[in-house]
């Protein structure tokens, strides 16, 4: 469908041929930009609640440019994981509204700030080094329209530190919950607390902890039936996934 099958549709909607709800059902199915490099989905918003995320990781500057560019002429939020300093300069030159959040490792263009969200996000992390996957997390949930909270080191080494917060926690609507080490942290949360927790592991421990492994594992087999674990060190995962949770009524 090009530009001037999309007019036509509009038109017919506004004769009243097409219902509203049929037109957005056709528009979520409209082609990708093919840049050679890269197809870029630019209606993933219309399926799926929030636009393409660019995943950073071995993506040259120029590409990265380009990609976010190109998405950002279609309006929205834009976010960029996994990224760097050079790939964020490269960005800056094309659209010069975007921030580097250094902790995230993310580039984000902020435009729609219209709350989504049914309640508040927590991101809770167990340890200082675990707090830049938490970060990761907390972004692409500030960036679907959630109020995020986050609470940092209260790991169940101290677990009177994560005591502390408990009230607090129960206002949350979804809890996102990032441990390395045994990866225990999600299991405390889970039994204090009756909304959904999403486990992060991360790749933070000394060498029986695998990068990650170990926490995963750990996570995976938690006795609180509210846990469900993404990947290691996958804030992103965690952040989109209670940001459609946090949207339901």
């Amino acid at each position: 469908m090009n530009s001037e099958s999309i007019r036509e549709l509009f038109d017919q909607v506004r004769r009243g041929k097409v219902t509203p709800d049929d037109a957005v059902a056709r528009l979520r199915h409209l082609p990708f930009e093919d840049l050679g490099f890269a197809k870029v989905d630019h209606h993933r918003a219309l399926r799926a609640g929030m636009p393409e995320v660019i995943f950073g990781e071995r993506k040259t500057p120029l590409q990265m440019a380009e990609i976010f560019a190109r998405l950002a002429k279609h309006g929205g939020n834009i976010l960029a994981t996994h990224a760097d300093e050079k790939q964020f300069a490269a960005v800056k030159k094309k659209v010069r509204a975007v921030q580097y959040r250094e902790l995230a490792r993310a580039i984000v263009l902020q435009r729609d700030s219209k709350p989504y969200g049914k309640g508040m996000i927590a991101v809770v992390s167990a340890g200082t080094s675990d707090i830049p996957v938490a970060e990761e997390a907390l972004v692409t949930a500030e960036l679907m329209g959630n109020d995020v909270e986050h609470f940092y080191d209260v790991g169940v080494a101290g677990i009177h530190r994560l005591l502390a917060n408990r009230q607090a926690l129960t206002k949350a609507r979804v809890v996102i919950v990032c441990a390395g080490m045994e990866g225990a942290l999600p299991s405390v949360v889970g039994g204090l607390v009756g909304v959904p927790v999403i486990a992060v592991p991360t790749s933070i421990g000394y060498g029986a902890s695998f990068k990650g492994l170990a926490a995963l594992l750990g996570m995976l087999n938690s006795c609180a039936s509210n846990v469900s674990v993404v990947n290691i060190d996958n804030g992103f995962g965690a952040g989109y996934v209670a940001s459609l949770i946090n949207r339901l009524p």
